[in-house]
């Protein structure tokens, strides 16, 4: 299977400027995934709108793409990088991931569990989902998810689902395994073309979920079950933590 692995990367982030270029005990956040990735994938590429990232990433001998400030989405950055590496190297990839790139401390049997989606033909577009442990907090937010028995994806979104009508028994969660999102996906090119060149929907728009474009035009998204926990980047307190563990090596 020929995987190509596209890290989108902007320097622009609300909560922390900059999110990519941070220092993490010596070495950037984006230099961080990008070696975690290549230690399963031969093909990896960081795919932003910024010169800054595109010279860090050259600088640590990374392949890196140009592309247009304009995205609305990841996804549709992940295509035209896609389209302008593969014109390079004239590859056929089987399978396109889209790796978060604010994840410094990605475990790559997670990249192992998405790819396992593709091991059946018809699957265009899969994804990872972790169960939450019962000694979690529902309500400290992310996305979720739920599936059919199939281990399709029914909806995402920013609310607990399902709702649990008997929400406040002594405990809930014996009642269904409530699924979180793990934001990294993985596509055959024709899906990644197809989903970029769709046009955006109210329940994507709603949620702020692009994923729920595709199901709301018919289509479906596999989902492996992963128990893998990784950090997102998205504050202070999480760099610093992140930093801690590699500083430590727990």
């Amino acid at each position: 299977m020929n995987v190509l692995g596209i890290i989108p990367a902007r320097y622009g982030s609300t909560r922390l400027e900059g999110k990519p270029l941070l220092d993490i005990c010596g070495k950037s956040m984006i230099q961080r995934v990008y070696e975690q990735a290549k230690q399963l994938l031969e093909h990896v590429v960081v795919a932003t709108d910024d010169e800054r990232i595109v010279k860090a990433v050259e600088d640590f001998g990374g392949n890196v793409v140009m592309t247009s400030s304009d995205h609305n989405t990841g996804t549709n950055r992940c295509l035209e990088a896609y389209e302008v590496f593969n014109s390079k190297i004239e590859i056929d990839f089987d399978v396109v991931l889209n790796i978060q790139g604010d994840e410094p401390l990605l475990d790559i049997n997670q990249l192992r569990s998405l790819l396992n989606c593709f091991l059946d033909d018809t699957v265009e577009m899969g994804t990872l989902v972790m169960p939450v442990k019962k000694e979690d907090n529902l309500f400290e937010g992310g996305v979720y998810v739920v599936l059919d028995k199939f281990k399709n994806a029914l909806y995402f979104s920013r609310s607990i689902i399902p709702f649990v009508r008997d929400f406040n028994s002594p405990d809930p969660q014996n009642t269904h395994i409530f699924y979180k999102h793990v934001g990294m996906y993985g596509f055959k090119p024709t899906a990644l073309k197809k989903f970029a060149t769709l046009d955006q929907t109210s329940l994507e728009l709603a949620e702020s979920l692009e994923q729920n474009r595709w199901l709301e035009n018919g289509e479906k998204i596999k989902v492996e079950i992963t128990n893998i926990e990784t950090i997102a980047v998205d504050t202070i307190e999480d760099l610093e933590n992140v930093r801690k563990i590699i500083a430590t090596g727990n």
